[in-house]
């Protein structure tokens, strides 16, 4: 498997698809393969990748950050799924928002739009937010998956205003000290060589290194519950270690297993696009898991290249951490995730 699985991310990396990789895979509990190959970027000061490689994981700060907080806030019985948005951001009340849950905006299912360029106006996360509590519905709630940022936006806000602590923070604390993951975070501060940088930008003459590539957050200061996170492969394999093992890590139990159970039902039975809370789930339609791994796989992607997916069936976890966006915003990744998840599930051995 080792050879196939390289040999094909090489041939991506040959078509400029991403300047490297780093790729995980963990089969019944026993790493078979953890590799980088390629380099972090094409410039004269680029450097071998590396498993310690910092890496923008875009939408994966979703399920990260924003997803496992509302986890233990459903534990703890701050919250319920079913509590309206307006029971803590009262200024939603408006355009037929009245009745959207919390569980609406983790599934995206609510009935807001994919997204808004709210970095166009130079908008702070303040103003950001006061948009969204004026936003009408662009479609009936619960008729229809519509992947939206604005959701994880709110989340967001409604998780402050819930703990009494910001984001960064009360992420830092709760599931990333607990799960030694010491090079995760938001506006992370490293060496230029130590990123794996995003996109090429006229008025920073270079590409980001350590920068968010999200325009929106970026002008949100960097912090946001749809994206902003930066991590690396060593942490993120902590993350996928605690899924794996019903919440537990290091004997420290981080998420209760009854509310990762839940989090992986299909709460979208209306769509083609099967949607746990915050997880993007295999189910039997269109999937960047491929078309082997088994409609129990639950995981989730990033713009910037980044995914991992999770098959409780096969015992199977892949985490394939890349900076695609390094050659710009075309998306060969599309082709290229499910590809590699197929190679990988047909040259497994028992």
């Amino acid at each position: 498997m080792k050879d196939k699985v390289l040999t094909f991310l090489q041939q991506e990396i040959d078509k400029h698809v991403t300047p490297g990789a780093v790729i995980r895979i963990k089969h019944k509990g026993k790493v078979i393969l953890e590799e980088a190959i390629g380099s972090n970027s094409l410039e004269d000061d680029r450097v071998t990748m590396t498993n310690r490689h910092v890496f923008d994981m875009a939408s994966i700060t979703k399920v990260m950050v924003t997803l496992p907080v509302m986890l233990q806030l459903l534990e703890s019985g701050d919250i319920h799924l079913n509590d309206k948005v307006t029971k803590f951001l009262p200024g939603f009340a408006k355009n037929g928002k009245e009745s959207i849950t919390l569980r609406q905006l983790l599934t995206h299912s609510s009935g807001l739009i994919a997204h808004r360029p709210y970095f166009e106006r130079k908008l702070t996360t303040p103003e950001v937010l006061a948009d969204i509590l004026q936003e009408q519905l662009s479609y009936v709630t619960d008729t229809q998956v519509v992947y939206s940022d604005l959701g994880y936006i709110l989340l967001m806000e409604v998780i402050e205003k819930v703990t009494g602590q910001p984001l960064e923070e009360f992420s830092k604390q709760h599931l990333f000290h607990p799960l030694a993951m010491m090079n995760t975070g938001y506006v992370p501060k490293y060496k230029r060589t130590q990123f794996a940088p995003t996109e090429f930008l006229e008025h920073l003459k270079g590409h980001k290194y350590g920068i968010v590539h999200d325009d929106n957050t970026e002008f949100m200061g960097g912090i946001s519950g749809h994206a902003g996170l930066f991590s690396t492969m060593e942490d993120v394999s902590n993350f996928t270690d605690m899924l794996e093992n019903y919440g537990v890590y290091e004997g420290k139990q981080i998420l209760h297993p009854e509310w990762l159970r839940k989090s992986r039902d299909n709460f979208t039975p209306f769509s083609d696009e099967s949607r746990g809370l915050g997880w993007q789930l295999k189910g039997h339609g269109i999937s960047p898991a491929g078309d082997l791994l088994s409609p129990t796989t639950y995981g989730h992607t990033g713009y910037t290249g980044t995914s991992f997916y999770i098959d409780p069936r096969r015992e199977l976890t892949v985490t394939l951490l890349t900076n695609r966006v390094y050659f710009g915003r075309h998306d060969p990744i599309i082709r290229l995730r499910p590809r590699l998840h197929n190679i990988i599930v047909t040259n497994l051995t028992n």
